[in-house]
């Protein structure tokens, strides 16, 4: 009989694919998935470690999970990704009912590492491996209508508040071939939405192909009629890849692109490598060549020495952009990052900084609400994704990204379909098919 796997995940969507692979891995060895983690021989928890509450949740959930063991002795338990390769040993230390530690670059090696724990007890493996690219190793796949691709994984850049850089190692690039092989295999097997992926995924570079070069070549496969990229950095958005991304039909007009603050002091002590104007002179590029693209971003607030007139900026540029969505967050300390080490005197109140923060979701949600608003009543091609979570209906999003909700039955989904917008509640629409 074969062994049984669960695997819970946590943080971004490179975590979300990750876990596609340590599935595909697993499963290739024998193992069989099953629908809960009472069930499970093997539970595998990937991690975040981007902010302090994302880690003491998964440590609380861990915890919680520890149940299962008890009840059912042999039961392991994995904590990888990000929080296993910043804590290593110091995990097991915390949690002794810990049985593995497994960092993003181990998972090739899972069956091996399960073997281990079950014979030995607690395995760490959180050596970074500069050539791992996980090429060859074939995913299991949640969804059948769309499919993220690393491109990528790694980062060179080394913002002063991001833990990114120690937990996945230096930017490495895979093979072009490889890439568009694995999108033409799943073009073949019916999915046609890719989203390619990589921590800073416009910075891909490889034998002379550039991710402008990339992006034209993935968007020219047959069968692929969506696709998108994240998340980016606004350096590398170049008037090569708009152009692209202008020309080429299949690449939504939609972008994720983080600016992080307005004020040109907080990004210089961020060591973002842009200020405010060359940041918004890439949103007018955007802008000029796609006309109708949607614009989202990632917000920090509190960042050490931020001033209210920093903040003020930050808004200032909020209402400037007008973005459609954007993640905001409150500065959380990583240990090793250099951000840490500034000046104490320097930090911002928690009060202050929550103050803050709920200030600028106020602002983010009430432009959101006014851009969505002002596209009832038009017509959007909608993908179908999903059932929603709640009520007879599909979910699914428009080109550029938006969210939708309308009544039908499960044989819609994959398909696209043209939609009148009703209504909206500020993030999602709901409409009904004018089209089938």
């Amino acid at each position: 009989m074969s062994r049984t796997y669960w695997v819970e995940t946590y943080g971004c969507q490179m975590n979300v694919s990750d876990s596609e692979l340590m599935e595909g891995v697993l499963t290739a060895d024998g193992y069989r998935s099953v629908s809960t983690p009472d069930e499970a021989d093997v539970i595998l928890v990937n991690t975040c470690a981007i902010r302090d509450h994302a880690e003491r949740r998964v440590l609380g959930r861990v915890a919680e999970l520890n149940r299962v063991k008890k009840s059912r002795p042999g039961v392991l338990i994995g904590v990888c990704g990000c929080m296993a390769q910043r804590l290593g040993e110091r995990l097991m230390e915390q949690a002794d009912y810990v049985d593995m530690v497994i960092g993003p670059d181990a998972y090739r090696s899972l069956p091996q590492i399960i073997d281990e724990a079950s014979r030995n007890g607690g395995v760490v493996d959180i050596e970074l491996n500069p050539a791992e690219n996980y090429e060859g190793l074939e995913m299991r796949r949640a969804s059948r209508v769309s499919a993220w691709i690393p491109i990528q994984r790694g980062c060179n850049y080394r913002c002063t508040y991001c833990i990114v850089p120690y937990t996945r190692g230096d930017e490495k690039n895979r093979e072009p071939g490889a890439i568009l092989a694995e999108i033409r295999k799943l073009a073949d097997e019916g999915i046609t939405e890719f989203t390619l992926l990589g921590q800073t995924v416009n910075s891909y570079r490889f034998d002379g192909w550039n991710f402008a070069r990339l992006l034209r070549a993935v968007a020219r496969v047959p069968g692929v009629r969506r696709l998108r990229y994240t998340s980016p950095h606004p350096n590398d958005v170049t008037r090569e890849l708009v152009e692209v991304m202008a020309e080429e039909e299949a690449v939504c007009a939609h972008l994720h692109l983080p600016v992080q603050s307005g004020s040109n002091r907080v990004l210089k002590r961020m060591a973002r490598r842009y200020t405010r104007e060359e940041y918004t002179q890439r949103v007018e590029l955007l802008r000029e060549l796609i006309p109708h693209i949607a614009l989202t971003t990632d917000i920090i607030v509190g960042f050490p020495g931020e001033a209210e007139e920093d903040f003020r900026e930050t808004l200032d540029l909020v209402n400037e952009v007008e973005y459609d969505s954007a993640f905001t967050f409150k500065y959380s300390p990583r240990d090793g990052t250099p951000s840490t080490r500034m000046d104490p005197e320097t930090f911002v109140a928690p009060e202050v900084a929550q103050r803050r923060l709920e200030e600028l979701i106020k602002a983010v949600r009430e432009i959101a609400a006014r851009r969505n608003i002002a596209e009832v009543g038009s017509t959007r091609e909608v993908l179908l994704e999903k059932r929603a979570r709640r009520g007879n209906l599909l979910q699914g999003k428009t080109e550029t990204n938006k969210a939708v909700l309308i009544p039908g039955p499960d044989e819609w989904l994959g398909r696209y379909m043209k939609v009148a917008l009703t209504g909206t509640t500020g993030a999602t629409f709901t409409g009904y098919p004018i089209e089938r």
